[in-house]
């Protein structure tokens, strides 16, 4: 089996960034002490971001007896010291480098599914929509998915009746969404702009495109750190809800005349389409927050400029007809990950915990599970949030039995 990367230097100083990420996942820890070798014999084939937080996630699942086998969700999102160090130190397969082409990307998509999995692990649904558009999905006992965007891929695909396997929604977990979107997608969006620009974000105007958890964080950040922001909505009831957390919502083509900063995080196609591409501020910053490089229209932007040019890392410069300049991080794509590193391993503890007992879920009851998409058990969720209260050291009241009665009784409250 060859991997992509070997450099043992490389590999000593992932060694090193895996162990300081793990020192704050400690409800990952714990699940894979308690589950140690319960999932011996699994094979668990992996699309995900390969920083180290999966790296840690994918030794915890390797400390429970399954066999791991990982490849990249996005060609930018690559760390290539914590690629390197997986293979050499914990002996995981690992078929990613930072940058890869189109072709390589699904090259190691394809490696990963004939490693013939048990299990699938995705972020985006592109390996559970290859090996069903190649017919590898014989032997897959069930799926998990990490993201907004691909749970609604793959709900598309179990609607139309086209899905092979049961999907656990792993973002529709409290203990997931409510924290790694929001807080993480929130600081790490912001920190990714920090890195590729180094501008000031006290004084500027930053519209953020789509008011979902993760719009929701990252509004909330930018705001903390002095900007003024806009929201950009096309569901009214985001759009009041919005406007009554102190946020001007306006449409993107009026926002985007006099935005700085604008950033994406919809999930859907062409948010900055050529129309507003046409109308946009001279000298403005665009980013992309969700999982695809598609709410930035690219196309539009390299037609209508006349020059382009890569003025830092991570930021091109396109320079339109009319001399005004638009600056483009990571591509379009993730800039929390294009341009940083992607969310804090506090955060990721429990949307990898999530996933780690996922697989159990999936192991323990494929049986009798339909081929849809289902969300995880409540007192799984509950019993995340509580080891997390725990590893933090914070504490919180029960209820005592009479008022357990007085909850569940339908007398009147007297």
């Amino acid at each position: 089996m060859e991997y992509h990367i070997k450099d043992p230097a490389l590999a000593d100083k992932g060694l090193l960034r895996i162990e300081w990420a793990g020192q704050h996942m400690g409800v990952l820890k714990r699940l894979a002490i308690e589950h140690e070798g319960a999932f011996k014999g699994t094979r668990i084939a992996a699309c995900l971001h390969i920083t180290t937080e999966t790296a840690n996630l994918a030794i915890a699942l390797k400390k429970a007896g399954a066999s791991v086998r990982l490849c990249a969700s996005n060609p930018l999102s690559t760390q290539d010291d914590v690629a390197a160090a997986l293979v050499k130190h914990f002996g995981i397969e690992v078929f990613a480098v930072r940058g890869e082409d189109r072709d390589t990307y699904y090259e190691h998509i394809k490696q990963c599914l004939e490693f013939k999995p048990h299990i699938t692990m995705d972020d985006g649904a592109d390996l559970t929509s290859y090996a069903h558009k190649y017919g590898l999905t014989g032997g897959i006992l069930g799926g998990t998915e990490e993201t907004t965007t691909g749970v609604i891929r793959l709900r598309a695909m179990a609607r139309d009746g086209v899905l092979h396997y049961p999907v656990i929604a792993v973002n529709d977990s409290r203990t997931k969404f409510l924290f790694d979107n929001r807080y993480g997608t929130g600081q790490s969006t912001i920190d990714g702009i920090l890195r590729a620009t180094n501008i000031l974000i006290a004084g500027k105007t930053f519209t953020v495109a789509g008011y979902g958890w993760v719009g929701r964080g990252i509004a909330m950040r930018a705001r903390g750190m002095g900007a003024r922001v806009i929201v950009t909505e096309v569901d009214p009831i985001r759009a009041i809800e919005a406007y009554y957390d102190g946020f001007s919502v306006m449409p993107m083509e009026e926002a985007i005349r006099i935005s700085d900063i604008v950033v994406t995080a919809t999930g859907d196609k062409h948010v900055i389409a050529e129309n507003h591409l046409r109308v946009a501020r001279d000298g403005i910053i665009l980013a992309n927050a969700g999982h695809f490089d598609v709410e930035i229209d690219k196309e539009a932007l390299e037609r209508l400029s006349v020059k382009v040019r890569r003025i830092r890392d991570s930021v091109d410069e396109y320079t339109l007809e009319d001399g005004r300049r638009v600056f483009l991080l990571a591509e379009g794509r993730l800039v929390n990950l294009g341009a940083a590193e992607g969310h804090p391993s506090e955060v990721m503890d429990m949307s990898f915990s999530n996933q780690f007992m996922a697989v159990k879920y999936i192991l323990d009851n494929h049986e009798n599970l339909e081929k849809k998409v289902y969300r995880l058990p409540d007192e799984i969720d509950v019993m995340i949030a509580s080891l997390k209260l725990n590893v933090l050291g914070v504490k919180i009241d029960e209820l005592t039995p009479e008022q357990k009665k007085y909850l569940s009784s339908w007398e009147e409250g007297t």
